[in-house]
């Protein structure tokens, strides 16, 4: 029993040292709790086109996100919704077959599971090219053929983070359960936050409504929007929010372009 427990101990402080090194390199984590950053008005145009990041939506729950360096990262990526060239990156998520594929095109460098193997949760925190990667496990319902309906898998299920010219962009995938305090603290700061609102294959409305509400990101990307009326979001989420539609499925966006009002963003796509 000694033993044992020595080895619980060590195993507790790797697990912690390891997470401590995380929040040393997430820039997302160490600004939470940090004031806006100034720049001078007369940098800031150079500064946006240097440091622009664009999002398109391609459809469902899957966004391409294309950094300054030229990384592409799809995210919940199925393989059934392809906007440009093949992504170097895809995440997916296992709630089914429209968030992922086991059969992704082999010329894709980087293929992110959102769920770990052999009852171990998936873990990232990597930097490929000029974008930081990492993962916030969640629960989820088992998905169909895997077990009982309502059954849930622990962490079987990830919150991913890109962290890239100074903004935190979080995608919270096919999301099943409330956030707690420990989601929250590990997913830090996120300035743009990709939220699914049908209210029924993922979470209740009002449940993700609240989560919305609480991240208080500057900008708001609805996804999997499939079944709600979005005024009905809107009317849930807030008046503090303002709302911003467009004709184009791609927004172009750097940190100094962030709307000082939080605003939910409509792109064009089903």
């Amino acid at each position: 029993m000694p033993r044992l427990l020595a080895l619980l101990v060590l195993l507790g402080a790797f697990i912690g040292h390891a997470r401590a090194e995380e929040a040393q390199r997430s820039e997302c984590l160490a600004m939470a709790n940090a004031p806006p950053r100034a720049m001078p008005v007369s940098l800031r145009r150079v500064a946006a086109k240097a440091d622009e990041v664009a999002i398109t939506y391609a459809g469902h729950s899957t966004y391409y996100i294309e950094t300054p360096g030229g990384i592409r990262i799809a995210t919940d990526y199925s393989g059934a919704y392809q906007v440009g060239r093949l992504p170097d990156v895809v995440t997916m998520n296992r709630a089914h077959s429209t968030h992922y594929t086991l059969f992704p095109d082999p010329r894709i460098p980087h293929v992110l599971h959102g769920w770990g193997e052999n009852g171990q949760a998936a873990h990232y925190a990597m930097r490929i090219g000029d974008v930081y990667i990492r993962n916030v496990t969640t629960d989820i319902r088992r998905y169909w053929g895997e077990g009982p309906g309502g059954e849930m898998i622990k962490d079987g299920n990830s919150i991913f983070i890109f962290e890239v010219a100074g903004l935190c962009i979080g995608h919270l995938g096919h999301l099943h359960v409330k956030l707690d305090d420990s989601h929250f603290a590990a997913i830090g700061r996120l300035d743009i936050v990709m939220v699914p609102i049908d209210g029924t294959y993922t979470m209740s409305l009002d449940g993700i409504s609240e989560i919305t509400r609480r991240l208080r990101s500057a900008v708001v990307l609805p996804m999997h929007r499939f079944s709600t009326p979005l005024d009905e979001f809107m009317r849930l989420i807030g008046q503090q929010f303002e709302i911003d539609q467009r004709s184009e499925r791609t927004l172009r966006i750097s940190r100094d372009t962030l709307p000082a009002t939080p605003t939910v963003i409509i792109l064009d796509g089903v």
